[in-house]
């Protein structure tokens, strides 16, 4: 009889055992399906973040080529504009250096009427010459004062 007990007693406290450790085993299953529902929650707003993240790319993609055809183009224009100007400057140089001929001309020969007898008739001649140029002279320091202003 005392060893039927015995083994009745060890076969009591293995059932015992057996059933705390299933009660804990079903108690982590309990907490691992609710995790599963909430990672499954989590894997859809992932998926739903990601879809919306993947037609913002595709949009700023699409913005992005816009803008490279714009930059491009406003580019273009800008360096015809830069061409231009620069043929301007160059021309307004020119003129500049033929007003200074003109200027440099006319003083040249404002002096060289010392004569009075034909200071008579040539009057209006070296007057004009000399009125032309105190204005190209006037002219070319307006043009130096622009080209500096532009420069700076």
């Amino acid at each position: 009889m005392t060893i039927t007990l015995i083994a009745d007693a060890l076969v009591a406290s293995l059932l015992v055992a057996t059933i705390i450790t299933c009660y804990v085993l079903s108690k982590r299953i309990e907490r691992l399906k609710a995790d599963e529902g909430a990672m499954r929650q989590t894997i859809g707003a992932l998926i739903s973040a990601t879809d919306t993240a993947e037609r913002a790319i595709a949009g700023l993609k699409l913005t992005l080529g816009d803008c490279d055809r714009t930059l491009a183009e406003r580019l273009r224009t800008a360096e015809r504009y830069a061409a231009d100007l620069a043929a301007q400057v160059e021309a307004g140089q020119d003129v500049m250096e033929r007003i200074a001929q003109i200027v440099s001309a006319a003083t040249l020969v404002a002096p060289k009427t010392a004569d009075p007898a034909p200071e008579a008739a040539e009057e209006p001649t070296v007057s004009r010459l000399t009125n032309a140029a105190h204005a190209a002279a006037a002219i070319r320091a307006r043009a130096a004062k622009r080209l500096e202003g532009q420069a700076a």
